[in-house]
């Protein structure tokens, strides 16, 4: 079978779909060539994530991977949170096939640039190191 039991599992049963109003960080990543979509929103209440929902537009591997690095980092301080890796999500799902490896990829950018947004909107400061998001158009 191509794709783990916790892969199909996240994909049909996904958790913490949906928005957030006046969410405290927004992050949205893109990936033309495959055309997947993913935006997270945080919410933060001391520097912890109390509640984190996403919107996915793309394929099974990536509504998957989305579920899960949102399980990841709930109840998660932010500075765990930024340690989060594409290489975690795709473990915590057993597994990826090699050629959807990019939808755990865009898990952790569409993450990371929705903290920058919180730290940016509340003048938070951080080093630029800190976040491994491509700019606009760039290739991850």
């Amino acid at each position: 079978m191509l794709y783990s039991e916790k892969v199909m599992d996240h994909f049909m049963h996904p958790r913490n779909v949906g928005t957030i109003e006046n969410a405290d960080g927004v992050g949205e990543v893109g990936n033309a060539k495959c055309g997947d979509i993913m935006k997270i929103y945080l919410k933060i209440e001391d520097g912890i994530v109390a509640d984190v929902k996403f919107e996915t537009f793309g394929c099974g591997s990536a509504i998957a991977s989305s579920s899960m690095a949102t399980e990841l980092i709930k109840g998660q301080p932010l500075s765990e949170v930024l340690k989060l890796t594409n290489k975690a999500v795709a473990e915590a799902l057993d597994g990826l096939p090699a050629h959807k490896l990019h939808c755990s990829v865009l898990a952790e950018e569409a993450i990371q640039a929705a903290v920058k947004d919180y730290y940016d909107k509340n003048h938070i400061p951080y080093d630029e190191d800190t976040f491994r998001v491509p700019s606009h158009g760039e290739e991850a």
